[in-house]
């Protein structure tokens, strides 16, 4: 027995000593992975390795072979306390090829056994994207927190060795995380947003005897995309990396992102951004004072979202809860940044979570916040309105938006700025500052009908018209004078589009007088010669009934 507690108390040592320099040899996990065959490792052993295993997936260089134990880790679900961990594993691992019917049944099982774990809700969630035929469930399409952190005693070490290897190799400063603090709990994210450079490449000793099982050839490893036209003879072989960090800085991968509408990356994404942005934020958690890193955070997933032109719903929700906490001081400009990307939908949580804390702060801050409000929520306005020119593309109507749910939406965002504009008009005694800003905002209003085709025009408030016209500003009337042009070049073209319509009324009901003659004739007797009763019965009567219909129509007019 004591030889046992020895032996745990060692291999505790050694694993909470395994920090990276650098990028992880696959093979050498594989080697780890396989003393977990031999039984002797106690529980508390295995769970520790599925934690370091979770801390350090970033730094393996490739997952082809660990991809292939998938199997073995599937059979330690049985444990309950390891159970979460693998949990972890597998969801960083799962590609489509490894969701079977067996593993789908055996997951279920655990959650009647257990019941709705978050762990098991995560995975059977990438199940059900990659296979939806074999998950017919239903599952919660919002959770807090998939996982727990698993970086427990490496974090520290891992910071120390960062900070001693920086400013040595490019390679070096990619793969370490980006803090100097210690005691946060959670600071993964600069690390995943690198690729690392994969050591596979280079003929290093033990590779080779893995080259058969482990063929790449189906598949394009990311981390040699370099250029467009790679991305676009390979964009069906792509496998984005396991952890989607990486993601938001390489704008080739946000390309296919855009082009290649795959849910599993958006639900990996959205669990990790989540995750990320609970746990960085600096008035949410009481023990995160790094307020540079986090400002850094936001401002790279803000860059994102300016490329794919649309905002995360993780961002979102981080928002919904966070604003509420917000002093309007701590990362401002991000914030409002990241709050002229919230997605477009008629969700009634906007008026809560958004517009009533923003309309707090507003209030009782500075001129220059104020300012910084309105630049923000006409940014998001303009951005509601692209998405609105954008809805051609029938994929739109996954926001489950129609378009009076728009209208009522951006109506809702007009009015909110017009009472903040007419107080903040005066509390600020009619800066002419603020004027600028808030007819700034008017002019985007006051062309939505003809730049926007957006059948809404709401003119300013009465708060914010006269002082506009009233001020002894020049360029603060001339900016009010051409808004009201714009709205009344919009109105005669409405009002145009309108008596148009009742002039021409459309006229959907078929006349099949205009059809009909030698030549319709010619055509139905070429069309029965080809055998086709079944159209000639289908015709015939189709004709009958809409020339009773018409007959019975004008027999009512007359009367």
């Amino acid at each position: 027995m004591g030889r046992i507690i020895s032996a745990d108390r060692v291999n505790t040592r050694l694993l909470k000593s395994l920090i990276p320099a650098s990028v992880i040899p696959e093979n050498s996990v594989v080697t780890a992975v396989s003393w977990l065959c031999t039984n002797k490792s106690s529980g508390s052993i295995q769970l520790l390795f599925l934690r370091w295993l979770i801390t350090v997936f970033d730094f393996i260089d490739r997952k082809e072979q660990v991809n292939a134990l998938y199997g073995f880790f599937f059979s330690f679900l049985q444990d309950e306390k390891l159970c979460p961990y693998v949990c972890h594993v597998l969801y960083l691992l799962t590609r489509k090829e490894n969701v079977k019917p067996f593993r789908v049944r055996r997951l279920l099982d655990l959650q009647a056994k257990m019941g709705m774990q978050p762990h098991l809700q995560a995975l059977l969630s990438l199940y059900k994207l990659f296979c939806p035929e074999l998950v017919t469930i239903t599952l919660p399409t919002k959770t807090k927190t998939y996982f727990k952190s698993s970086e427990g005693p490496w974090k520290a070490a891992m910071n120390a060795v960062r900070q001693r290897n920086q400013g040595s190799t490019p390679l070096t400063q990619a793969v370490f995380l980006g803090t100097a603090q210690p005691q946060s709990r959670k600071r993964k994210w600069n690390t995943q947003l690198v690729l690392p450079a994969s050591s596979a490449r280079n003929s290093e000793v033990g590779t080779e005897k893995y080259s058969d099982l482990f063929s790449t050839d189906e598949t394009f490893p990311v981390e040699q995309l370099q250029t467009f036209p790679q991305l676009l003879q390979n964009i069906h072989r792509l496998e984005f990396p396991s952890q989607m960090g990486s993601v938001l800085t390489n704008p080739l991968l946000l390309h296919y992102m855009n082009c290649v509408r795959d849910e599993s990356i958006y639900l990996r994404l959205y669990y990790w951004m989540g995750q990320m942005l609970q746990e960085e934020c600096t008035w949410c958690v009481v023990d995160n004072t790094n307020e540079t890193e986090f400002k850094s955070f936001l401002e790279t997933i803000y860059k994102a979202e300016c490329f794919l032109q649309e905002g995360f719903p993780a961002c979102e929700e981080f928002l919904y809860k966070s604003l509420p906490l917000w002093d309007g001081s701590s990362c401002r400009p991000e914030i409002l940044k990241l709050v002229s990307w919230i997605p477009l939908s008629s969700s009634p949580e906007i008026k809560s979570y958004v517009y009533g804390p923003l309309a707090q702060l507003f209030f009782t801050s500075s001129l220059y916040f104020k300012c910084s409000v309105l630049e923000s929520l006409k940014e998001l306005l303009e951005n509601w309105l692209n998405c609105n020119v954008i809805d051609m593309d029938p994929e739109f109507h996954s926001l489950n938006t129609t378009l009076s749910g728009l209208v009522t939406v951006v109506a809702d965002l007009i009015h909110f700025v017009g009472r903040l504009s007419t107080v903040g008009l005066r509390l600020e005694k009619n800066s002419t500052l603020l004027l600028f800003f808030i007819l700034d905002f008017y002019e985007t209003v006051c062309d939505m009908y003809l730049k926007y085709n957006l059948p809404l025009l709401i003119l300013p408030p009465a708060g914010v018209f006269y002082p506009a016209l009233l001020s002894m500003d020049s360029v603060t009337l001339n900016q009010l004078c051409y808004i009201m042009y714009r709205y009344r070049t919009n109105l005669v073209a409405a009002k145009e589009n309108e008596e148009s319509k009742k002039i021409c009324p459309e006229d959907t009901t078929l006349n099949f007088k205009l059809i009909k003659g030698k030549r319709w004739d010619w055509y139905l007797e070429y069309l029965y010669a080809q055998g086709l009763e079944g159209l000639k019965v289908f015709i015939e009567s189709s004709i009958n009934r809409v020339s009773q219909a018409s007959l019975r129509k004008a027999e009512n007019v007359e009367a």
